[in-house]
């Protein structure tokens, strides 16, 4: 049976209700009767207008059911946060992963491989993860990575190590879908380092039990030359509390996302923001991109939305944001690192396997020059990212570090993702092979603030 012949809105005998005005509503009548019709049949365009209405009604009734949640406020009003213990430090730079966290990227990459990958090429095209595979990231523990011990995570220690670890490992499967599986256990970790008392009380339960909400950090912003330390959305103080205005861009499932962390210019200084999906003067828009498209990246307008005075996450003097865009760009180079590798791993078969005029490709000087600088580049990536997650682990200024990686990532990344397509040759201009994806996703790395943290 057709999918749209089951969707029949309203009331009694699939007549649409006229009591009920949401446009949802009208759409799904009006393609049901659409439906019913042989047109689409002669045209050929059944498949694309079930998935028309598959994908409104599932945004729709999405947007219904996140704005549905309320979290109850819970602990103490204005009282510190459980903070996790900076990583003992163990003398010489060592990048050896410690047993629990090499237990974590042993598991993470099987799940990479034998679930993200294979999902990869419809979820780009979709641009929507899998539910099943979100619900199997639950099952790993992505959500609760940077949640300290105490409440209900697996952190005893800072977890910047560990989630860079992990973010590399899925992004070997696929960019897009790290992001969509990394993105509420970056907000829960943002929480975890920055909250009270009464934010760790109210929101992290959530995220550690059964029906984890979908969340996101929203940094970026759709304006030329976006400065993530100069935001044009803004926070006015107003009746105890706050106004937000402006938009934010990139924000990954959005449309599914209960809770929001927004980055506001507030006195000045950038802040950031815990903002409820039901709080009124919040609007979702679907903004796909050229890469990260499983994502499913949307844009966030906030008109006049009216958020409490305990909804400032960390401190309003910058610094806590400041700290969160270090942390965010720190994950996207492990991402960085991740895709990186799914590309050398790809590409030193196919140029041994691949023949031209008699011989292998990879006899070619200039081929089997262009995979050794793809491996050296890829390596020079790992060490300073690893380096930055290192420092922060240990609760030690990484500012440095990490815009060291951020610079070489972006560069060496986008590089090692052209070279990739050039050494494919045509193959690498089709979706047969999965190197066009990957280069359109590393060249999100040198604009992408915010969506994912360590």
């Amino acid at each position: 049976m057709s999918l749209i012949s089951n969707l029949k809105p309203g009331g009694k005998h699939g007549v649409p209700n006229t009591e009920s005005r949401d446009p949802i509503g009208f759409l799904v009548a009006g393609l049901n009767r659409l439906a019913q019709s042989d047109l689409i049949d002669k045209m050929g365009l059944r498949k694309q207008t079930e998935q028309v209405v598959f994908n409104v009604t599932r945004t729709g009734f999405k947007t219904i059911t996140n704005a549905s949640r309320t979290f109850a406020r819970s602990g103490k009003k204005g009282a510190p946060g459980t903070r996790p213990a900076a990583t003992a430090g163990t003398g010489p730079f060592d990048l050896t992963p410690t047993e629990d966290e090499q237990m974590l990227v042993d598991v993470v990459s099987e799940f990479a491989e034998e679930v993200v990958r294979p999902a990869a090429l419809e979820a780009d095209t979709k641009c929507a993860a899998p539910d099943e595979l979100l619900k199997a990231s639950l099952e790993i523990g992505l959500p609760i990575l940077g949640v300290p011990e105490s409440l209900g995570g697996v952190s005893e220690e800072r977890s910047a190590m560990a989630g860079t670890l992990v973010a590399e490992a899925l992004a070997k499967g696929d960019m897009g879908l790290a992001v969509a599986t990394l993105a509420p256990g970056s907000v829960a970790t943002a929480i975890g380092l920055w909250g009270t008392d009464e934010q760790q009380q109210t929101y992290l339960p959530a995220f550690t039990g059964d029906e984890v909400p979908a969340a996101a950090l929203a940094l970026n912003e759709p304006t030329v030359l976006f400065d993530v330390f100069a935001p044009a959305t803004t926070a006015k103080k107003a009746d105890g509390g706050y106004v937000l205005n402006g938009t934010k861009s990139l924000v990954a499932r959005g449309d599914q996302a209960e809770l929001f962390v927004v980055g506001a210019e507030l006195d000045g200084k950038p802040v950031l923001f815990l903002v409820e999906s039901s709080t009124e003067g919040l609007s979702i828009e679907g903004d796909p991109a050229m890469g990260v498209r499983a994502a499913s990246m949307t844009k966030l307008h906030l008109k006049d939305v009216k958020v409490p005075a305990e909804s400032v996450l960390g401190e309003t003097d910058g610094s806590t944001y400041a700290d969160c865009v270090r942390l965010s760009r720190l994950a996207w180079c492990a991402l960085a690192v991740g895709t990186a590798q799914a590309v050398l791993d790809y590409v030193t078969p196919y140029v041994k396997e691949r023949e031209a005029f008699g011989e292998p490709i990879a006899h070619r000087q200039s081929v089997a020059f262009m995979v050794a600088n793809i491996a050296i580049e890829l390596q020079a990536m790992r060490l300073v990212t690893y380096r930055a997650a290192a420092r922060a682990a240990a609760g030690k200024n990484f500012s440095k570090q990490v815009a060291l990686a951020r610079k070489l990532c972006a560069d060496k990344g986008m590089q090692i993702g052209l070279d990739g397509v050039q050494l494919l040759g045509g193959h690498g201009y089709v979706k047969e092979h999965p190197v066009e994806r990957w280069y359109r996703d590393l060249r999100a790395i040198g604009i992408m603030e915010g969506t994912v943290l360590v």
